[in-house]
């Protein structure tokens, strides 16, 4: 049976180290998990089954592996003891007869975004960004419609814009938009991809290092590597919508706490086809997963073992070819969550309301 593997890592330290050690989550504070996540193997999470393509019937199974560091220590630390310990994680996909490995959250932008880790293992590696590219644009899409904004009337805002998702959104939503909104730290990488997308795209491009811009915009999609929020609720106009991609969140907590009149979704998840029980609750309803991992799942149905997304220079044919991929096996954009709780259609109706209220005002 084919199968695959996918490495995902304590975001949130305390709550996710809880999920499968509750000892250790409730007695360690953060730092202290920082600390001792240093020294501690990769961890077996747990087996997948049940995974079924719709088109063709293969079955496949897969397991969940942890790297035990913290985004925030994957900061701290050298970049080659990084690579060591996700390395050795792949080396435990590859004992337990994976045939492609994904990489989770942080353990996909560290350093060359796969490129070392692919190199230094016997089984191909994907980050899974291509689709999470795919189903972040589809999100926001979605969300716009519910909303009532035209999006070929907005103005989208791309924070992160230089990375290794961000440009392909970028690239993506500027044939769509009215005006789109580059934000990055950089301002000569800014300033390149201006020009490159500026030579065939009819949106207005604006690019700037400052978030007070996201004020001006009504679609946000924002997937930095920061470690830490950087979306708060003075950045954001009421009515707007923002795509959260970015693990850890780039959306503070408290936008959900003092900002009714924002609609703030998760990037990208995605209905799983068949029965599939993933023996661990990594805080998505049943059946449902992140598109980076639903990627290294489509794959493994397909039959397609071969590094396929790494490093940073994602192309849109092979955004485009994954979701044809992985639309004939069954997976679909699922429902909207929102800081990984459901968001629903009177929820939705209520952020309308109270946006028109605050326009109102101002």
């Amino acid at each position: 049976m084919d199968s695959f593997a996918f490495i995902i890592h304590p975001i949130d330290p305390k709550r996710d180290v809880s999920r499968k050690f509750p000892f250790l989550g409730h007695a360690l504070n953060e730092r202290q998990i920082d600390f001792f996540s240093t020294f501690f193997p990769p961890v077996y999470i747990s087996k997948i089954e049940g995974i079924t393509s719709q088109s063709t019937g293969k079955v496949i199974q897969g397991w969940f592996i942890a790297c035990p560091y913290t985004p925030r220590r994957m900061m701290e630390l050298p970049e080659r003891v990084v690579y060591r310990k996700i390395i050795q994680t792949g080396r435990m996909a590859e004992k337990l007869g994976a045939n492609i490995l994904g990489l989770g959250a942080f353990t996909s932008v560290v350093g060359d975004a796969g490129v070392t880790i692919a190199n230094e293992l016997n089984i191909p590696v994907t980050t899974g960004d291509s689709f999470t590219v795919a189903m972040a644009v589809q999100a926001i899409r979605d969300a716009a419609k519910v909303m009532g904004i035209k999006i070929e009337e907005a103005t989208v805002a791309v924070v992160g814009a230089t990375g290794a998702i961000g440009h392909v959104c970028a690239e993506l939503l500027a044939g769509e938009a009215a005006r789109v909104l580059l934000i990055a730290r950089d301002q000569a990488k800014l300033e390149a991809l201006r020009d490159r997308i500026g030579t065939w795209s009819r949106s207005e491009l604006v690019i700037s290092t400052k978030m007070d811009v996201l004020r001006e915009a009504q679609l946000i999609l924002t997937v930095t590597s920061s470690i830490h929020d950087v979306i708060h609720p003075q950045h954001l106009q009421p009515g707007s919508v923002v795509c959260d991609v970015a693990r850890p969140r780039d959306v503070s907590a408290m936008v959900a706490a003092v900002r009714d009149d924002i609609l703030v979704i998760d990037g990208g998840m995605v209905d799983v086809p068949g029965p599939v029980d993933f023996h661990f609750n990594f805080g998505f309803p049943e059946g449902k997963a992140y598109a980076c991992m639903a990627e290294t799942i489509a794959l493994a149905l397909e039959g397609r073992f071969e590094d396929y997304t790494v490093g940073k220079d994602i192309t849109l044919e092979r955004v485009k070819e994954i979701t044809e991929i992985a639309e004939r096996h069954g997976f679909r954009m699922s429902g909207f969550r929102s800081f990984e709780r459901e968001v629903t259609h009177e929820q939705i109706e209520a952020v309308r309301k109270n946006a028109r209220k605050g326009l109102r005002r101002a």
